[in-house]
């Protein structure tokens, strides 16, 4: 299969990606969740999982329907620390919870960092997480309920410090699902410190074809494969904003660069079963 003259690897079918943007939303988008799912399929994707700054996507995923999931995120629209919120997705059938993004104290201090110029003119209230140094213990339901049903915890827009703490809380409660979300965004300060901690606790890595975009050959996630076990790498594209490539352009040639970096069994296994088994049920 050939894009733009750009050929996918032969194994790239049946892979999944955690990290989806579609409309409705108050950003610009390629197209609706139907036709981004579909463009997904296209780009050899199966398992889809849509993601709104806005709230919930459950809803939205089940209409669409197959191997597309949806969950929440916990910015300031759905009321931040709100255990019911989760509860409700799970319910669903939701399978991820992010913690805050553009609510999150570390996204609006970098708000005016290049990488976050896509979220330009999109501003939502401050949701708290971390304070001095401690989980706040509103948080502790949250945790409690993504642990109940199973649900992947995603970090959000939260800093790989603030990461840590809130991983450590969410372990020791019982959570087993966990994904740091984009981590080499220069905003979000990725450092061997919290790595140790994350690595240790067995969190997952997000590699992302937008945050590569974004961020530049320096701050390429795909690197993280030469300094954290390759065996806790997933996908999350986070593709789907107007003004940036669909994936019809930009799957194919960021594949090439993971099969080249980490060979082609593990570039299948990270993009196929380590990415699926995070989400699935």
């Amino acid at each position: 299969m050939t894009i733009l003259n750009v050929t996918l690897p032969g194994w790239a079918h049946d892979m999944a990606d955690l990290h989806v943007h579609a409309a409705p939303s108050l950003l610009p988008r390629h197209g609706d969740d139907r036709a981004t799912v579909a463009a997904e399929h296209a780009a050899g994707f199966s398992t889809v999982v849509l993601k709104a700054h806005e709230g919930s996507t459950v809803e939205r995923a089940a209409a669409v329907g197959g191997e597309t999931f949806g969950g929440v995120v916990l910015n300031s629209p759905v009321g931040g620390a709100n255990p019911d919120a989760v509860q409700v997705a799970a319910r669903l059938g939701g399978r991820v919870v992010w913690m805050p993004t553009v609510s999150a104290r570390t996204h609006k201090a970098g708000a005016a960092s290049p990488e976050l110029a896509v979220h330009r003119g999109f501003e939502l209230g401050l949701v708290e997480v971390i304070t001095d140094g401690r989980l706040r213990p509103e948080w502790f339901d949250v945790l409690d309920a993504v642990a109940q049903h199973d649900l992947l915890l995603a970090s959000g827009h939260l800093s790989a410090a603030e990461t840590a703490v809130l991983f450590t809380e969410a372990r020791r409660r019982g959570v087993q699902r966990l994904l740091v979300n984009h981590p080499m965004m220069a905003f979000l300060g990725w450092a061997d410190e919290p790595a140790a901690v994350l690595r240790d606790l067995g969190a997952y890595l997000e590699l992302g074809i937008l945050p590569d975009i974004l961020g530049g050959a320096a701050r390429s996630s795909i690197g993280l494969a030469d300094s954290y076990p390759a065996s806790l790498l997933a996908f999350g594209g986070d593709l789907g904003h107007a003004e940036h490539d669909p994936p019809a352009v930009a799957v194919a040639p960021w594949l090439q660069e993971l099969e080249h970096r980490v060979g082609p069994a593990r570039a299948a296994a990270i993009m196929t079963t380590q990415t699926r088994e995070l989400v699935l049920p």
